[in-house]
């Protein structure tokens, strides 16, 4: 569905001079699974701050559900309640994001600060620790769980607020296969349930798994391409372009061999 979320012309520069973005077009349609993909500092975790209403684009427009999403709109309490409660942001640093002193303090204070009641946040904070099979850690603070804890913990949060999005920067990063297992299935479910799932990640078998709708940006900042997951994956000039494979070359006796090789979840020969 057209006018979900819609980014117009937006380019951002850090301090005014560094550019992160320039020019970007894309439209993201309601319950679809979208990725956006590029080498490190192509700028997607700065995309999606964007989005997310953590950052304001330097120039362009964002709107979602047809409304301006800008620092204006943003003071103003009405909308803001209104964009916090459908769009949730998890960061790529679960440490970031948790600073609460326990998993299940973590997990009641977005629906707290909604204004839900007690009652309803404990009853929400208590079907997301089943959900993600936290209830065991409810008592504890986030400096004693694994970094996979620590993540499960972290969408926990988001998860309590019940949002209709949900932006998820590098989510795969840094886990062990069990987890990144777990977290794929997670984002297939929540989609399946309706919900509209956006990660920025340079993890191509991630995007294979999650067959999302692809943006890929270039190193210099710029959209390269639009497309599905297979068109994207198959398109090896522009993995090559973008750097997010590259040509790996070794010898086998007194041949040289050369074949495209990548540092993620699958390696193509």
């Amino acid at each position: 569905m057209a006018g979900f979320f819609d980014i117009h012309g937006v380019s951002y520069s850090y301090y005014g001079r560094i550019p992160a973005l320039i020019g970007l077009h894309l439209d993201v349609r309601e319950g679809e699974k979208f990725a956006v993909i590029g080498s490190n500092g192509s700028g997607k975790s700065t995309l999606l701050q964007i989005m997310s209403g953590l950052l304001y684009p330097s120039s362009g427009t964002i709107t979602f559900r047809g409304r301006d999403v800008s620092e204006k709109s943003l003071n103003n309490r009405e909308f803001l309640r209104f964009f916090r409660e459908r769009v949730g942001f998890v960061f790529q640093d679960s440490d970031i994001q948790l600073f609460c002193p326990t998993v299940l303090d973590e997990l009641l204070y977005g629906p707290l600060q909604l204004g839900l009641g007690e009652d309803v946040s404990l009853k929400r904070a208590d079907e997301i620790m089943q959900m993600l099979s936290i209830e065991n850690l409810k008592d504890r603070p986030s400096y004693m769980l694994s970094g996979g804890e620590k993540k499960r913990v972290a969408i926990g949060s988001v998860l309590t607020m019940n949002p209709e999005v949900l932006l998820l920067d590098e989510p795969t990063n840094g886990l062990d296969p069990r987890t990144q297992c777990f977290l794929v299935e997670l984002m297939l479910a929540l989609n399946n349930a309706g919900k509209t799932i956006i990660i920025a990640t340079h993890d191509l078998g991630l995007v294979d798994e999650l067959q999302a709708r692809v943006a890929v940006l270039s190193e210099d900042h710029r959209i390269e391409k639009i497309g599905s997951s297979e068109e994207i994956l198959n398109d090896e000039d522009l993995l090559l372009r973008v750097n997010l494979i590259h040509e790996h070359m070794h010898s086998h006796g007194h041949i040289a061999h050369t074949h495209l090789h990548s540092h993620y979840l699958f390696h193509r020969h």
